[in-house]
């Protein structure tokens, strides 16, 4: 499963990509707002940091402007992926940009069949929103495995993109369904390492090292 980091502060997504753990990283206008910086200045910095793909987001709603913002976001850097929203506009614009070779990510699915008109249209990614999916008491990872099951019954090249993640559960289930790839925040990656009783070990081994009064440097 690839890792994507799902946010546009720079500091943290460097953290992470020295650890080898940035395949990716998925930006949005709530995401730009909260970094305070410009996303054209935010968004070349971030894909000149890292190698895999960058979504940068579209905010027209009209096929025509959606297309003309794509354009130009693609410019920033070959490994710019266009993020339009899963409306009819959307996948004009995601046949349009796929056609011209640009990667581009269908944002906020949350159904089989939007997910299957995205492949249809070319999409590189798609983005079905498990979180929000759960706010409202629907199953977000029966979506995940939906989209997984059409996808193989007919070859689609589009890779599912496990969106709205937001505990290391969801990282844990989308990636035993089959998600091609995971973005989540930088602290929901991070917790993915803990475990209370690799804690517990390690303060064992500790204690029981400070008794033999050894150093190893």
């Amino acid at each position: 499963m690839k890792f994507f980091v799902d946010t546009a502060e720079v500091d943290q997504i460097a953290e992470l990509n020295d650890l080898g753990m940035v395949d990716g990283v998925t930006t949005n206008p709530s995401l730009i707002l909260k970094s305070g910086r410009d996303i054209l200045e935010v968004t070349k910095e971030i894909a000149e940091m890292v190698d895999g793909p960058v979504s940068a987001e579209v905010v027209a709603l009209e096929a025509d402007a959606m297309i003309e913002e794509g354009r130009k976001l693609a410019k920033i850097a070959d490994n710019i992926a266009v993020k339009v929203p899963l409306t009819w506009a959307g996948l004009k614009a995601c046949n349009v940009l796929s056609g011209e070779g640009n990667m581009v990510n269908v944002t906020l699915c949350f159904s089989a069949n939007q997910a299957l008109l995205a492949a249809k249209a070319g999409a590189t990614f798609i983005s079905p929103f498990i979180g929000r999916l759960d706010d409202i008491n629907l199953d977000g990872m029966e979506l995940i495995s939906d989209i997984r099951q059409i996808y193989d019954n007919y070859g689609y090249d589009t890779q599912i993109l496990a969106a709205s993640i937001r505990t290391v559960n969801h990282a844990y289930q989308a990636a035993m369904i089959g998600a091609d790839v995971m973005t989540a925040p930088p602290g929901v990656i991070k917790k993915m390492a803990e475990h209370p009783l690799t804690d517990a070990g390690l303060a064992t081994f500790m204690k029981d090292w400070a008794k033999t009064g050894q150093k190893i440097v």
